[in-house]
């Protein structure tokens, strides 16, 4: 298995990473165990989730995923084994959210009680808080790093002005720097990250965890007409990627898949593990069945061919 280091920092990951947002929302617990044994048997130990996942299931209140995660550390007692990622900011209540020294004082506390340890290997912040001065987000990151709570930080949907005053007020305060950004970016979506973030990333040696990797399944190929919409609970959230690019991405990966005698989402997924740069992109399953195209995807060699044409159904210039 191919490992990669968080950014500058010394915690090598596998080259994907498992997206803990359906744990508690989409599956169940007793699933959510099944899942995370088999990602461990595969040597797939780099988790990421977040305190509000998922807050916007009907009678949650969020942490339902942490605490999954937690029990199923508990029953294992294997925490040293995994690479835990979760996130603050996110609205968890009126008064609590952003990235406030208060709040994310509180709020490590709470994750670390639902995840039942006593650190988090990555801390992220889920987005940028323009009302919170820089100094006061990374002064107490610098004390959660201090304290042993947390390992290293990092930063997700912030632009790369931003990550830009964030690196420069870490090292003129010799506050922890954000290792790792966690942008949206996939086959369909690739501009956005593309055009100023991966450059900025390689610069500064930042590493990269894609989320939406599989454009919410739309490139598992489940999806191809609006018929298909309901086939699932992300389905209403698919539309948007059938037009003619779509359809395009679709078509490659079809004969790429069918080269290779695999799945759509394996290929789309080992795309951006072929991606310079990129540390793991992160993408769910919900039963066994899908776990097997994650790991099919870590073992796929895609030559430079299947990447040429790939890259050229999804061409965003």
């Amino acid at each position: 298995m191919k490992k990669h280091n968080l950014g500058s920092s010394d915690i090598e990951v596998p080259s994907f990473a498992f997206g803990g947002n359906v744990f508690g929302w989409t599956i169940d617990e007793n699933t959510s165990f099944r899942l995370l044994d088999g990602l461990m048997d595969a040597g797939l130990n780099f988790i990421d989730t977040a305190d509000v996942y998922s807050k916007w299931v009907p009678g949650n209140k969020g942490g339902e995923s942490e605490t999954i995660i937690g029990n199923w550390l508990k029953k294992t007692g294997g925490r040293d084994k995994v690479i835990i990622a979760t996130k603050v900011g996110m609205e968890m209540a009126h008064d609590k959210t952003g990235l406030s020294k208060t709040w994310i004082k509180q709020a490590v506390e709470d994750s670390l009680q639902r995840l039942q340890t006593d650190y988090i290997d990555l801390y992220q912040s889920h987005k940028d808080d323009a009302d919170t001065p820089m100094e006061e987000t990374l002064s107490a990151y610098q004390e959660l790093v201090n304290e042993g709570k947390v390992r290293i930080i990092g930063t997700s949907n912030m632009s790369a002005q931003r990550i830009a005053v964030a690196l420069k007020t870490s090292k003129e305060h010799g506050f922890p720097a954000y290792q790792t950004l966690q942008p949206e970016y996939n086959l369909y979506n690739r501009e956005g990250y593309e055009k100023e973030l991966e450059p900025f990333c390689h610069e500064n040696n930042l590493g990269v965890i894609s989320y939406s990797s599989l454009a919410s399944g739309f490139l598992t190929g489940k999806y191809r007409s609006e018929a298909d919409l309901s086939k699932s609970q992300r389905g209403k959230g698919i539309n948007k990627y059938l037009d003619d690019r779509g359809f395009k991405i679709l078509k490659a990966l079809d004969e790429v898949s069918n080269q290779l005698n695999t799945t759509p989402a394996s290929v789309s997924l080992a795309w951006l593990m072929n991606r310079p740069g990129l540390t793991a992109p992160i993408a769910s399953a919900t039963s066994l069945e899908q776990l097997q195209d994650i790991i099919k995807a870590t073992e796929l060699d895609l030559d430079s061919d299947s990447i040429h044409l790939l890259n050229e159904a999804s061409a965003w210039e």
